[in-house]
């Protein structure tokens, strides 16, 4: 089968009926996959960060991109369910060491921006992945869906602008 032969139903976008159980259960792997990639991506991003050892860009982004063409030409079976989760793994570590770890690695080189930026930057991503994950998991209807990240992601900012606030002591934060 081939990729682009899929049959998309673009209408399930504009649907507000209740969501399936088996809709549900496939969202919750699907996040699931999502959290080990940002795990697996965060962990690449360090050693290239703290070991150099992505110091040939070229080659690891030729085996990011052989391994995620590899991927979708794997077909989707239980057998293969395994393996499939593997690639995308190393997928995400080498392209977290490749991407990630070159973009972050010019603030630890220069004195001018603080070394905070990588632990904010990925917290930061973590909270608002964890309110979109939350989300898809708990919704039971798909306007809620829709709704649920967004506003989770809200009431973190104004959570998190609230915390600053108490140390800070701005009269532009209430």
């Amino acid at each position: 089968m081939n990729v682009f032969d899929r049959n998309i139903n673009f209408d399930a976008l504009f649907k507000f009926s209740h969501i399936s159980a088996s809709t549900q259960e496939h969202l919750k792997r699907v996040y699931a996959s999502f959290t080990l990639c940002m795990f697996v991506a965060a962990a690449g991003a360090y050693i290239h960060v703290v070991t150099h050892l992505f110091q040939f860009t070229f080659l690891t982004g030729l085996g990011a991109l052989g391994l995620i063409i590899w991927l979708t030409a794997t077909p989707h079976s239980r057998e293969t369910e395994q393996k499939r989760l593997g690639m995308l793994a190393g997928f995400a570590f080498l392209a977290g060491g490749w991407a990630l770890g070159t973009l972050l690695r010019p603030p630890y080189s220069s004195p001018l921006l603080s070394l905070s930026i990588i632990p904010t930057a990925f917290l930061g991503t973590a909270a608002i992945f964890a309110c979109f994950s939350l989300s898809a998991l708990y919704a039971r209807r798909r306007s809620f869906l829709y709704l649920g990240g967004f506003l989770l992601s809200g009431l973190t900012l104004m959570l998190l602008s609230s915390l600053v606030n108490t140390f800070v002591g701005s009269t532009w934060l209430f």
